[in-house]
């Protein structure tokens, strides 16, 4: 969601960035300042080129559900049941989460939860009864929440009680992994204030102890939504509504721009840890990374916590003249860019795994590490990330499955009926046998792709222009273009052949995926598919299914995971690329 789909991670950024600015929380794979907290004033966090937030509401769509949404916006004022990130450790924090940790009993298909004492700001306590809120309205409206995949959370969760105010029990389908569970299920709930369950703005508030709200049936909570989501996409009222103004975290917004500067202030009714000791906190948007890195090296404190554009990495002594501590923030996620196996046009290419193979071997990931993010990245060949440090990642996601060769790339392509015509590879033997071209590859099919990509980030950009380069040697012509960050994301949805959004064929927001709310790295939303859904790019593998659904119940969940991992290694859902450090931050 960086910029990055970066679907937030485990880190939760905004610790860090807190933790920087004089907060003591932390944050998983990020970088973080240990000096003497401060008391009083403003600090500015620079938000990544073009990806400023632009939803608030905690269910958010996939097309939004990204770093600069949910980790570094919504989480500093509506706090998740479980807080991620020990310093450095991919680990739940249960000093910073509403929740204690769970208790799974009746053979791992019971589980109970207690709640410590947090309040909202209006004074209400956070209760079972809001935890039961967001799920209710999570299951009339799961196809409109970016982590939600068919079966799993709240499919999986038979019924969910609250026998008291501070406990909430549920009945699940079957016996789970309690870590799987824990780790990508109860990972995602945020409990919602009962003050926002009404269905206009101009009802009055509800009264949180009374019976039938609109949220206990399908049709109310599908009306509850639509009316918290109208107000979401209305980034005007952020600061003013009624709604939003309500928050369990340290922090409320004050005032908030359509272009994406967030202005906070204490929430002074925060009842938790690590009350915040600034003044005011504000996110600063940036159209362009030299654009941030201007105003950094300018100096007078314009920004407290920015990046150095990796391009410009040459000038990190006199960024440290300036005060600044500079040291690489690592989120713990793997990188890629997704091919739409549904276009109408070249989704039957793309479904062949010759062709991924082929471009793959396009891709030079070290020399890309070296050249253009100056070191400050590493290699991905899964799913599973390799670093920072975790056990999760084995020996064959360690390994570059398919390195770069020109060579190699091009005889994939004329060893399955392509022929080099006029320097663009085209199909001259259509088929399904071994040498032809694959199903429903018309003759004559020529391989010309449009890919776009997220603008503002240099070494993205020169990646993007060495890919177009190789492509152009084995007779592909991919042909290039840059828009915004929130544009690509919101540009490549799970389609049919029919629909008509479903014309794109390569997008690549330069961030791939950062793992949260689901911690532990398995596939479900990323790769499986079922009834209603499919994975990134319109992927979808029964043996891909299987695989991600032992990761959830076997005993040996290490076992489960490798069977995954090796699989995705091998079959390529996506192109892999260089996964960049986060950022290379700038801490004053």
């Amino acid at each position: 969601m960086h910029r990055s789909i970066r679907f937030t991670g485990v880190a939760i950024a905004a610790g860090a960035l807190l933790a920087a600015c004089g907060s003591s929380s932390s944050s998983t794979g990020s970088a973080s300042s240990t000096t003497t907290p401060i008391s009083g004033g403003t600090a500015y966090f620079a938000e990544q080129p073009g990806a400023s937030p632009n939803y608030i509401f905690p269910i958010t769509p996939s097309g939004e559900f990204s770093v600069n949404n949910l980790a570094q916006f919504q989480v500093l004022m509506y706090r998740p049941l479980y807080y991620f990130g020990i310093g450095n450790k991919a680990e739940i924090n249960y000093q910073l989460s509403i929740g204690n940790q769970p208790v799974f009993s009746n053979g791992d298909k019971t589980v109970t939860i207690t709640m410590k004492h947090y309040e909202w700001s209006n004074g209400t306590p956070v209760t079972a009864r809001d935890v039961l809120f967001f799920i209710n309205l999570l299951k009339a409206e799961k196809a409109n929440w970016g982590a939600y995949v068919p079966g799993a959370f709240p499919d999986n969760v038979v019924s969910a009680t609250a026998p008291n105010a501070s406990t909430v029990v549920l009945t699940l389908n079957k016996a789970y992994n309690p870590t799987w569970f824990t780790y990508n299920e109860l990972s995602q709930i945020t409990p919602l204030p009962m003050a926002w369950d009404r269905t206009s703005l101009s009802s009055p508030a509800p009264n949180p102890n009374a019976a039938n709200l609109p949220d206990t049936t399908t049709a109310g909570a599908k009306a509850v939504y639509a009316m918290l989501n109208s107000q979401a996409t209305d980034l005007s009222t952020y600061a003013t509504s009624p709604i939003w103004s309500i928050v369990d975290g340290p922090w409320r917004l004050s005032s908030f721009t359509t272009a994406g500067k967030a202005v906070f202030v204490p929430n002074t009714k925060y009842s938790g840890p690590d009350k915040p000791r600034l003044s005011e906190f504000v996110e600063l948007p940036f159209t362009s990374a030299s654009a941030e890195f201007n105003v950094l090296r300018a100096g007078n404190n314009a920004i407290t916590y920015g990046y150095i554009p990796t391009q410009d990495l040459t000038q990190k002594a006199s960024v440290e003249s300036l005060g600044y501590k500079v040291q690489p923030w690592i989120d713990l996620g793997f990188n890629f860019f997704p091919l739409n196996l549904n276009n109408p046009t070249y989704g039957p290419v793309f479904r062949q795994l010759y062709f991924r193979q082929a471009l793959e071997h396009l891709i030079d990931q070290p020399a890309w590490i070296a050249h253009f993010l100056n070191g400050f990245g590493v290699t991905t060949s899964s799913p599973v990330p390799t670093e920072p440090s975790n056990p999760f990642a084995d020996a064959t996601s360690r390994t570059i499955q398919y390195p770069y060769s020109i060579a190699t790339a091009k005889n994939l392509l004329t060893s399955h009926g392509w022929k080099l015509v006029k320097g663009v590879m085209t199909c001259e033997n259509p088929g399904t046998s071994a040498t032809q071209c694959g199903a429903n590859i018309p003759k004559g099919r020529t391989l010309t792709f449009n890919m776009i990509y997220a603008s503002g980030v240099t070494s993205l950009a020169q990646e993007m222009t060495a890919l177009s380069s190789a492509a152009k040697q084995v007779g592909i012509v991919l042909n290039i273009s840059a828009q915004p960050f929130n544009t690509v994301i919101a540009d490549q949805p799970r389609c049919t052949p029919t629909q008509s959004d479903c014309t794109w064929e390569m997008v690549n927001w330069g961030g791939g995926w950062e793992y949260s709310p689901d911690n532990y790295p398995t596939g479900g939303e990323l790769f499986g598919s079922g009834p209603g859904h499919t994975g990134f790019g319109n992927y979808a593998n029964s043996q891909a299914n299987q695989l991600i659904a032992a990761t959830h119940t076997a005993t040996n969940a290490q076992g489960a995971l490798d069977a995954y991992q090796n699989f995705m290694d091998k079959t390529l859902p996506v192109i892999y690329q260089p996964y960049p450090d986060y950022s290379i931050s700038a801490i004053s």
